[in-house]
């Protein structure tokens, strides 16, 4: 018996192909899927993603393959978010921060000083804590596949090292396009501006901003440590980024390929993992090479700041019991 199988492309065109029930898997319609990512290439998230491109080309002998547009290609995170959710774009690593004021449950790690250090965020959001997380994805026209790291996030400007609060009160600081993260630094003084993640070094640049707060990788490879040399270790946010992917894109796929989509994205983690790391440590001895003015603080000062944030943002029994949760766990 022949039967038709109609697919229809990241592209928008329709490919019919014959298939004969029972063909093996290598005869079927090929299936590009489109991903996108802020940074650029050579980061650790664009070298996972493809990673895993290259994990599902092998186990369908070709017949899933995935297309990496990084450096923004397709827009800033917060752009591409509707995107992704109708299939335009099929899948998105994306900083969980975008998605604060859309899925309650991904505030839980994005709380500031919620992990104490990398291997307890690893073991939180390797286990059942961060598959619920996934699964609250599914309401909103995504699949969450899998949650990459993000480093630790620390306070940067261009005025001055950073030791108390009080050094930040009347600081201009960007911050991500969340609440959460707004109300972060207005719980220490500063004033927060909310901006795309591509228009900060310009406005470092001109003053429209005193400063930011990002990793070791962000702050290097967009020379963010050239206008704003004051790199302090507040480390206030361990919060993982997520890779999702658009469930009408995800439900095209049978059961079978579900899975390993699944399972793919999943051994991308290590790999991601161990790029990061060995990221972090090069793009750190090339800030303090650089001229980066790098110093510790006191962090219990900072931590004792959040009570406002956990006030406001951990509100129901379920974000109250997560929060316990992760806070039990070694």
């Amino acid at each position: 018996m022949l039967t038709r199988r109609i697919f229809v492309s990241t592209a928008g065109a329709i490919v019919a192909s014959p298939a004969i029930i029972g063909r093996p898997a290598a005869a079927q319609t090929t299936v590009t899927l489109r991903s996108t990512d802020i940074h650029p290439d050579g980061y650790p998230t664009i070298d996972a993603v493809k990673f895993m491109g290259q994990l599902l080309e092998q186990r369908t002998s070709g017949r899933i393959k995935i297309n990496v547009f990084h450096s923004a290609q397709l827009g800033q995170e917060r752009d591409t978010i509707d995107q992704t959710r109708f299939g335009v774009i099929d899948m998105n690593r994306i900083n969980m921060a975008p998605f604060n004021n859309l899925i309650a449950s991904t505030n839980i790690p994005s709380l500031p000083f919620i992990f104490r250090s990398v291997a307890h965020m690893r073991n939180v959001m390797d286990g059942a804590i961060g598959d619920s997380i996934l699964n609250d994805f599914s309401a909103h026209g995504l699949v969450g596949l899998a949650f990459y790291d993000s480093g630790s996030r620390s306070f940067y400007n261009s005025k001055r090292p950073i030791t108390t609060p009080a050094d930040m009160r009347g600081m201009k600081i960007r911050v991500q396009q969340s609440d959460m993260f707004v109300a972060l630094v207005q719980a220490l003084g500063a004033n927060a501006t909310p901006m795309p993640f591509g228009e900060v070094f310009t406005s470092l640049q001109t003053g429209v901003i005193d400063g930011a707060e990002n990793n070791w990788p962000s702050y290097e490879s967009t020379r963010h440590f050239e206008v704003a040399k004051f790199y302090s270790l507040s480390e206030h946010s361990l919060s993982p980024e997520v890779l999702v992917m658009s469930k009408r894109s995800f439900d095209r796929f049978n059961a079978a390929d579900q899975a390993l989509v699944r399972a793919a994205a999943k051994e991308s983690v290590a790999k991601m993992r161990e790029l990061w790391d060995a990221r972090e440590k090069a793009s750190e001895a090339k800030v303090r090479a650089g001229g980066a003015v790098i110093n510790t603080l006191e962090k219990q000062p900072f931590i004792d700041a959040m009570k406002p944030v956990y006030d406001r943002f951990v509100t129901d029994a379920k974000m109250k019991e997560l929060v316990a949760r992760i806070q039990a766990l070694t």
